[in-house]
């Protein structure tokens, strides 16, 4: 681990971090807030793992990222790209968004590979984005992962891709999508 790749992964996920700020549609930040997150090449733990310390939330009707980019700063976005790593390396970014079964619609309209997990088959003593990442990744890692929620756990959409820019570039293209009146009628946001 170098630093001149620490700081490589720093700067393009502030990059992209930036973007999202500037471009993303407000109604995608989940009620937990969205983080997106940019792994080490060889990355095993969540402390090689950068993200957005306290997340990206909406903040009046403007997107805002609470703090810095920093390594170590998520562990549950982390995990979903560690686990997406084991198996296929090149995986090294993930954010997650809001859930709406019109925003899986769209990005089946995108043309995305979409995959998804039900909470209620998680086995007792597994972290739930281990194990539902993985049983989503068995035949190749797809762009989105998505669940539907349970009791106390917000349904969400998780967008994988190489690097945050990728990512970042799926999310506002749905963005951009959303923005259309009739769609964003459809929506059930708030």
């Amino acid at each position: 681990m170098t630093g001149d790749e620490r700081d490589q992964v720093l700067r393009h996920l502030a990059e992209a971090v930036e973007l999202l700020k500037e471009e993303m549609d407000p109604a995608l930040i989940p009620e937990v807030g969205t983080n997106i997150v940019y792994a080490m090449e060889k990355a095993r733990e969540p402390a090689d793992v950068a993200a957005v310390e306290g997340r990206i939330v909406r903040l009046a009707d403007r997107v805002h990222p609470v703090g810095v980019v920093a390594f170590g700063a998520s562990d549950h976005v982390a995990r979903i790209v560690l686990t997406a790593m084991r198996f296929d390396r090149r995986v090294r970014a993930a954010a997650n968004i809001r859930y709406a079964d019109v925003l899986v619609d769209e990005l089946v309209e995108m043309m995305l590979d979409i995959r998804y997990f039900e909470r209620a088959q998680e086995p007792p003593g597994i972290k739930t984005m281990d194990w539902g990442v993985a049983s989503c990744c068995k035949t190749g890692v797809p762009d989105i992962i998505y669940d539907r929620g349970a009791v106390g756990k917000e349904p969400m959409i998780r967008v994988l891709g190489e690097d945050p820019m990728e990512v970042a570039h799926n999310i506002l293209k749905l963005s951009g999508r959303i923005k259309d009146t009739k769609l964003r009628d459809r929506c059930e946001w708030e």
